[in-house]
């Protein structure tokens, strides 16, 4: 049987997990200005490079690694970047707690875990509810690079980019690139970009 004291305990650990959040959030990031997202930013490279050479862009990446958001933290300061943030967080749990107003204008997910087991599928970044909020949070002029070194997921994550109504993916340029540690160690990689879907399409 479940112990109540220990579920309850659980529930305000959570609760409380996603106040700090949202009060984090609220402090980092602007309501007004779109912002640049990277979903699992690891250590930083590429945003910190992408920041650099991009200064009038509000950049953040969100990582649940609170040693990977340290480091980033770190590469940050040296690099003196005032428009980079890191933040420890679930990418969903920071979407659902971003302010009312606040959108992107990119959303970088770079060599995602890819979990290649069926039965863990489920915990790919890259699901159609996932994709439906993100674009709650997107003009049209808003882009998503997805890229991965292994194929099976890019495979289905195109499928379930075209399945879904919110986004469709697009013949455009990779917009900025900056050699990652996971991609110096890949022998090949997939990418696409995406844009919201049109109203009437």
């Amino acid at each position: 049987m479940e112990n109540p004291t220990r579920t309850a305990e659980h529930i305000a650990r959570i609760t409380q997990r996603r106040s700090n959040l949202s009060e984090l959030i609220a402090r980092s990031v602007p309501s007004q200005t779109p912002f640049v997202w990277e979903i699992g930013c690891g250590h930083g490279h590429f945003l910190a490079a992408y920041a650099a050479a991009h200064p009038a862009e509000v950049c953040v990446g969100v990582d649940i690694s609170k040693d990977r958001i340290d480091r980033g933290l770190r590469k940050r300061n040296r690099a003196k970047l005032d428009n980079l943030r890191f933040i420890q967080a679930d990418a969903r749990d920071f979407l659902d707690a971003l302010p009312a107003g606040a959108t992107f204008s990119a959303v970088y997910i770079l060599f995602p875990d890819p979990w290649p087991k069926r039965r863990h599928h489920k915990n790919r970044i890259m699901q159609p509810e996932f994709l439906a909020a993100a674009a709650q949070r997107a003009g049209q002029g808003t882009r998503l690079h997805f890229r991965t070194d292994y194929e099976p997921y890019f495979r289905d994550s195109e499928r379930i980019i075209h399945q879904q109504a919110d986004w469709q993916i697009v013949d455009e340029p990779w917009p900025f690139e900056q050699l990652t540690v996971f991609q110096s160690r890949a022998a090949s990689h997939f990418s696409f970009t995406a844009r919201p879907r049109p109203a009437d399409a």
